[in-house]
C-alpha cells in the first residue's frame, strides 16, 4: 500500500495511492494509521490534481550513517581524514535531526543561510508504526510499518566548520529534509529483501537530469531492523518516527565525490538546480534549489577571563 498526504481543493488529506490516482482516507486519519489498513472512503482523484506534501510530520528523525563508502568519500572531503574510523564498525551510529524542516517531495528548497556548498543526500527511511522499546532486531520488524525516501540536504561548508567543535551536526543540516513521495507499507518490499534481511532496491541521484550516483540499499552495513533495535535501546520508538539508512555510496551525495576526486566536481548546489532521487519500489521526488535569506548577524562568542569573584563596589 502506497499512503499520501496531499492537498486537494484546499484541504489537506491522507488517502492511499493506486496506479495514478488516490482515495481519501477519513478525515482524522494520520498516515502511520492508514498504514494498518484503513479503508478509504472518498472518490478516486488523479494525483495529476493534488499536490503531494511529505507523507508524514514525524515527531523525530533519527539519521544514521550505515554505508562505507559514503564515510570513506565524506570523511575525506569534509574532514581531511582517510578510510572509516574503527569505532564506526562498533554500532549504527545516528544524530538527530531537525523534524520541523521536513518539505515534500517537490517542494522548493532554499539555500540554507550563509551557504554556499549546498548538497543532497540520497537515503531510504523507514517509519515507526509500533511503540517498542530495548527490542532485538528480529522484534523491531514488526515496529516498521514502512519506508519513504529522505534526501537531508547539507550545506557542507557550514558542516565542516561546526564539526570542529565536536558536537552536532547543527545548522549545517536543519533547514531541509525532503520526504516523500509516499509511505510504503513493509509488505510491499519484501520481495526486494536478500537472504540476508537487506532491501535490495536500486537507488538514483540526478542533477539537472544528469546522473550523479547509483547504488544498491542492500549495501547498508546495518539492516533497519538492527537500526531500530539500536535506537530503541534504553528508549522508546514511538508511531511515525523516522530512521534514516545515512547516505548510499557510488555518488549518493557531491561531497562523496569530492573527496574521491580531490575537487568540487560536481560543483555544489545553486539556485535553479534541480535533484531527483528515485528508488525502486517507493518513487521519486524532485526539488528545485533557490534562493534563501540572508544571515541575521550574531555577534561571536565573548572570550571569558576565569575570574570567579565579582568586584566590590
Amino acid at each position: 500500500m502506497r499512503i499520501a498526504t496531499y492537498l486537494h481543493e484546499g484541504r489537506r488529506r491522507v488517502g492511499v495511492v493506486e496506479d495514478t490516482v488516490v482515495r481519501r482516507l477519513p478525515d482524522g486519519t494520520s498516515p502511520v494509521e492508514a498504514a494498518f489498513g484503513v479503508r478509504p472512503v472518498g472518490p478516486a482523484v488523479p494525483l495529476s490534481d493534488v499536490r503531494l506534501l511529505a507523507p508524514l510530520q514525524p515527531p523525530t528523525i533519527r539519521d544514521f550513517v550505515t554505508f562505507e563508502e559514503h564515510v570513506e568519500g565524506v570523511r575525506r572531503s569534509i574532514d581531511g581524514d582517510a578510510g572509516v574510523p574503527e569505532a564506526w564498525y562498533d554500532a549504527p551510529t545516528f544524530y538527530f535531526t531537525n523534524p520541523y524542516a521536513v518539505v515534500g517531495p517537490y517542494d522548493d528548497v532554499p539555500v540554507p543561510p550563509g551557504s554556499r556548498v549546498l548538497d543532497f543526500e540520497l537515503e531510504v527511511a523507514a517509519v515507526i508504526g509500533r511503540e517498542g522499546r530495548d527490542l532485538t532486531p528480529e522484534r523491531a520488524r514488526e515496529h516498521i510499518v514502512g519506508y519513504t525516501i529522505l534526501n537531508d540536504w547539507s550545506a557542507r561548508d557550514l558542516q565542516s566548520r561546526e564539526m570542529q567543535v565536536n558536537l552536532g551536526p547543527c545548522k549545517g543540516k536543519d533547514t531541509a529534509a525532503t520526504l516523500g513521495p509516499y509511505l510504503v507499507t513493509a509488505d510491499e518490499l519484501e520481495e526486494y529483501r536478500d537472504a540476508d534481511g537487506f532491501l535490495r532496491l536500486s537507488l538514483t541521484a540526478a542533477v539537472n537530469g544528469e546522473i550523479i550516483g547509483k547504488d544498491l540499499l542492500s549495501h547498508m552495513s546495518w539492516t533497519f531492523e538492527e537500526m531500530v533495535a539500536y535506537a530503541s535501546r534504553g528508549t522508546v520508538v514511538r508511531p511515525g518516527d523516522v530512521l534514516g539508512s545515512g547516505t548510499c555510496g557510488n555518488g549518493g551525495c557531491l561531497a562523496e565525490l569530492w573527496g574521491v576526486r580531490g575537487r568540487q566536481d560536481p560543483p555544489p548546489l545553486r539556485p535553479g538546480d534541480t535533484v531527483t532521487l528515485t528508488v525502486e519500489g517507493i518513487g521519486t521526488v524532485s526539488n528545485t534549489v533557490v534562493a534563501g535569506v540572508t544571515p541575521v548577524p550574531l555577534p561571536t562568542g565573548r572570550r571569558r577571563t576565569r575570574e570567579r569573584e565579582r568586584e566590590r563596589e
